[in-house]
C-alpha cells in the first residue's frame, strides 16, 4: 500500500511544480501586456497560445474588465493558488 502512496505523492508534487510553472507563465504574459512586444516573436507567441485558453475560460463566467483592467490573470492565479494549497494539504495527509 505505501507504493500506491508514493506513486500519488510524486505524481502530486509534479502536478504542484507543473501549477507553480504555469502561475509564472500567465505573470509573465501580464507583465508582457504592459509593454505591447512584437506579435511575431515566438516567445510571446507561445505565452500567448499558453494563457489564452485560461483567460477564456475566465471570462466566459466572470466579468473581468474593470475600467480598461483585465483582471483575468488575477483570478488565474488565484484560482491556481487555492488549487496548490488544496494539493499540497492533500498529499500532506497520505
Amino acid at each position: 500500500m505505501s507504493i500506491l502512496i508514493d506513486i500519488a505523492q510524486g505524481i502530486g508534487s509534479i502536478a504542484l511544480t507543473l501549477i507553480n510553472v504555469y502561475i509564472w507563465v500567465v505573470i509573465i504574459a501580464a507583465l508582457l501586456s504592459f509593454v505591447n512586444p512584437d506579435p511575431f516573436n515566438p516567445i510571446v507567441q507561445f505565452l500567448y497560445r499558453i494563457t489564452n485558453p485560461a483567460y477564456h475560460f475566465v471570462k466566459r463566467y466572470i466579468r473581468t474588465d474593470f475600467n480598461g483592467l483585465d483582471l483575468a490573470p488575477l483570478v488565474i492565479i488565484i484560482g491556481l493558488q487555492i488549487v496548490s494549497v488544496l494539493l499540497s494539504s492533500i498529499l500532506r495527509a497520505l
